[in-house]
């Protein structure tokens, strides 16, 4: 089992800067993958970047290429994401999860946090 709690969201305006952290606990030597995804009102969960489990290899989707950043602190067991020049469309809940896979697909995705909100005013 993994547990995986997510921090850092808020409320930000246009341009600003959050940071979120994915805490992990218990069995996480299993996962190849620690990715975050987000969810707007009335979408689908969307898959943003993943993270390897030696945080040696990164991939971000297109929409948040330069703006936003994983990386992971091995030694605390803590996957970030550093999310700057926030736009309104980055507005959703966001959710790290655990996979046993290289992997930008939810299903592949086992252990999911419980999320935490942000939202980008104008």
């Amino acid at each position: 089992q993994v547990q995986l709690v997510e921090s850092g969201g808020g409320l930000v305006q246009t341009g600003g800067s959050l940071r979120l952290s994915c805490a992990a606990s218990g069995h996480t030597f299993g996962s190849k993958a620690t990715g975050w995804f987000r969810q707007a009102p009335g979408k689908e969960r969307e898959w943003v970047a993943h993270i390897s489990r030696t945080g040696d290899n990164t991939y971000y989707t297109d929409s948040v290429k330069g703006r936003f950043t994983i990386s992971r602190d091995s030694a605390k067991n803590i996957v970030y994401l550093q999310m700057n020049s926030l736009k309104s469309e980055d507005t959703a809940v966001y959710y790290c999860g655990a996979s046993q896979r290289w992997s930008r697909e939810a299903d592949d995705y086992i252990y999911w946090g419980q999320g935490t909100q942000v939202t980008v005013s104008s």
